[in-house]
């Protein structure tokens, strides 16, 4: 199976970092499709635990090309503090390739992102203040800055005197803000040019020759379903594709050439920032999985809201993204809990959805019709195959499996690399 992509089932933080850093293990080549470093995930290795944000995983692995596909968004000194500080710690990053179609969040996207949320107030997206959503914004618009743009002076200066033209008028008249300078701009971006240059290449090439060659490829989304652009929560989202369809958007890799998709969701559910979220705890239960998950954002370090197993959510990813294998995270955490509820439907005012509701309005309002499985009380931390699980720990995941439309191939039993259960090959 040359081209895996590895995807969140839920509103984010499942663990896909641990699930892309597997398969990276057995594979040449890790792309990140999608985001910028509004995301982050967390891979411990021997003990030791690295947050990534805007690297792909399978930059700790060695032997394994990552890869910045030209769906992301590059915040330039982001990806070298993170560079140096893994360089730092022992691990090669020489073979990282960065698009030259990338696109780079300027200085004042993070500016315009950060006084956007505060003007809106109570009508707040939830958003990470880092302008990821400003850059995807001036992509569409046809005004943004690419990475290939860095190495020509002439056209970087013309590309900021014509996105500030217009930003300066939001910022100074509508925000009550300094304008920003061109000159100042300018300077912030050219900073790391000269290092970035040598490592920027023709991605798309890369892959289709690599997957010609019979190698393989796993395609990294950040952020997840429920926050894609047009299949989540809007106007709760990500401003980019994180589902199926945006890694071949996000790579220029054709969706022919795509032989598995593999979705990853926690043994129950999190979610970050704004937005309707209807199996939301807001009682002991709620702050008990926050503190035993240890739900709280590798990026911005804010507090997740905790909630049981969707079954509806993850059914939805599943067909949004025509799921072949679910990766099942963190069920260690539910270990000591004597009943576990899943939601299998919902309740919209005295209407039963199986199914995701369509309208936004329905799904806001939307109450879970909980399941109650039995739980355990064994720890499971040390398990290596599904039979050495405690009984209601297999009949939990059997009935996941059922319900969620897609098989069960991993289950993640704590932390580490080496705390997985395998049921079936992810690359067989």
């Amino acid at each position: 199976m040359p081209a895996v992509v590895v995807l969140g089932a839920q509103w984010g933080d499942e663990g896909k970092g641990k699930a892309t850093d597997q398969l990276g293990a057995r594979t040449d080549i890790v792309v990140k499709f999608n985001g910028g470093n509004n995301a982050g995930h967390t891979v411990v290795i021997n003990g030791e635990k690295y947050a990534l944000h805007l690297l792909p995983s399978g930059i700790l692995s060695p032997g394994v090309v990552p890869v910045i596909g030209n769906g992301v968004v590059v915040d330039i000194d982001v990806l070298f503090q993170e560079i140096d500080a893994i360089e730092a710690r022992g691990h090669d990053t020489s073979s990282l390739v960065v698009s030259s179609a990338a696109h780079v969040i300027a200085p004042y996207n993070r500016t315009l992102d950060k006084v956007t949320e505060r003007f809106l107030g109570k009508r707040r997206i939830g958003t990470t203040g880092r302008g990821i959503g400003p850059a995807y914004s001036d992509k569409i618009n046809r005004v943004g800055i690419r990475v290939q743009d860095l190495f020509d002076e002439k056209i970087l200066t013309e590309k900021i005197e014509g996105a500030l033209d217009q930003k300066n008028h939001l910022l100074v008249k509508v925000y009550n803000r300094r304008a920003i300078t061109v000159d100042e701009t300018l300077e912030d971006l050219l900073r790391h040019a000269d290092r970035l240059k040598p490592l920027v290449g023709d991605t798309p090439l890369l892959l289709n020759t690599a997957l010609d060659q019979g190698k393989t490829v796993v395609f990294e989304a950040g952020q997840a379903t429920m926050l894609d652009i047009d299949h989540g929560t809007y106007p709760f989202v990500t401003s980019s594709s994180a589902t199926a369809g945006g890694a071949c958007t996000g790579s220029g890799v054709g969706p022919t050439r795509i032989d598995r998709v593999v979705a990853v969701a926690k043994a129950y559910t999190t979610r970050v920032g704004e937005g309707p979220f209807p199996t939301e705890l807001l009682d002991a239960d709620g702050e008990w999985l926050r503190q035993t998950g240890g739900e709280f954002g590798t990026t911005t370090g804010r507090p997740r809201r905790c909630g049981w197993y969707d079954a509806v959510v993850v059914r939805y990813a599943s067909r949004i993204n025509g799921l072949t294998d679910l990766v099942v995270t963190k069920l260690d955490v539910l270990t000591g809990k004597d009943k576990i509820p899943v939601a299998v439907a919902y309740d919209v005012n005295g209407r039963r959805f199986d199914e995701m509701p369509d309208d936004q309005s329905d799904f806001h309002h939307a109450t879970p019709i909980y399941e109650y499985l039995d739980g355990w009380t064994e720890d499971i931390s040390q398990a290596r195959e599904f039979d050495d699980l405690p009984v209601n720990a297999q009949r939990y995941l059997l009935r996941l499996e059922e319900i969620s439309g897609a098989r069960i191939s991993s289950i993640g039993v704590g932390p580490g690399r080496e705390a997985t259960i395998i049921r079936h090959e992810l690359l067989s």
